[in-house]
């Protein structure tokens, strides 16, 4: 589903909206021969803050005015899930890829926040909303052989291995280095994007173990760790800030909820959402995929603004340059 037109940030640039033990395959280079299997591959490291908990955390002192700023009455809206919206796919698709596959041509608007090369994009690689799409148009390939994340907004085939796209980043996924300070992704907070996706398979083991992506309608002109990179529409500190987190509170009532819906709104509660873009309140991303039953995410849309509360996360940093947690 389209989001709110993303706003511009202080540069210029517009803003763009399985915690398992790495084994020793993992560790393989880039140089890794065509046609190679992939090895087991996470979407972050074990201990990194997508997977760490927060529903111990102190409130944040300003929790009151971000909640009001993003919409107290406004519902929760999963902006993901299986079939069409007005004639298209939703949510974001993951494309994956289990071989090493060519090195791709990328080129970009703007080069001085971005990756520049090393992208590694199947022939096959689904974009946001689908191939017509006049929304962010986000591509995002998990290279399970190489344990890297591809990650382009604005994204346009131009034929072959070549494509156009507004900005891009590629994640080592063994990692928990952030990008340079300041730097832009294919997300305005300078994040990955593929670990905050609620995915179909860990909806359908009932346990979704890191935090969501989420957006806000307005953003302040700053940003919080382990964001890098701010999009805010004025200097206001009763706006959310980027990387903000924030969590379903723990006294609302999740039991009645169908199995998807519950996994979603029980991580919710646990690891929190992660403020990364602007666009429309309390949109959650996740996977475009047939797996998704509509009907159980809309459960989470009774729930509303004022059932979330915004974290003091300031005690997970160990290293502003990283996005390791420290040990709660």
């Amino acid at each position: 589903m389209k989001r709110i037109t993303a706003l511009r940030s202080r540069n210029g640039i517009p803003a763009i909206a399985s915690a398992v033990t790495l084994t020793a395959a993992c560790l393989l280079s880039g140089a890794a021969d065509p046609g190679r299997k992939a090895p087991s591959c996470p979407t972050a490291p074990s201990d990194s803050f997508w997977h760490a908990p927060v529903d111990k955390l102190p409130v944040h002192p300003n929790s009151g005015r971000y909640v009001a700023s993003i919409g107290s009455a406004e519902p929760l809206h999963p902006d993901f899930g299986s079939g069409l919206v007005e004639g298209r796919p939703f949510g974001i698709p993951i494309t994956v890829s289990d071989t090493v596959v060519p090195e791709s041509e990328v080129s970009l608007d703007y080069p001085e926040e971005s990756d520049t090369s090393g992208y590694r994009i199947p022939t096959d690689a689904r974009i946001e909303n689908g191939p017509a799409s006049d929304g962010d148009r986000h591509v995002v390939v998990w290279d399970k052989a190489l344990c890297k994340s591809y990650e382009l907004f604005d994204a346009k085939r131009q034929g072959g291995d070549t494509w156009h796209a507004g900005s891009g980043a590629i994640f080592d996924l063994r990692s928990n280095a952030l990008r340079p300070d300041g730097w832009t992704s294919a997300d305005a907070a300078g994040l990955a994007i593929l670990p905050g996706l609620a995915r179909y398979d860990e909806a359908a083991g009932g346990r979704i173990d890191h935090a969501i992506r989420i957006t806000v309608p307005r953003s302040d002109q700053s940003y919080v760790w382990p964001a890098r990179h701010q999009a805010g529409s004025a200097a206001d500190s009763s706006l959310p800030p980027m990387g903000l987190r924030l969590r379903l509170k723990s006294t609302v009532d999740t039991s009645g909820l169908a199995p998807q819906a519950k996994a979603v709104a029980d991580a919710l509660k646990k690891y929190g959402a992660i403020v990364a873009d602007n666009g429309s309140p309390w949109y959650i991303t996740g996977e475009e995929n047939p797996g998704w039953d509509n009907a159980q995410l809309d459960g989470l849309k009774d729930l509303k603004g004022s059932d979330f509360e915004a974290v003091d996360a300031s005690g997970l940093q160990q290293s502003p340059d990283s996005g390791a947690a420290a040990p709660q």
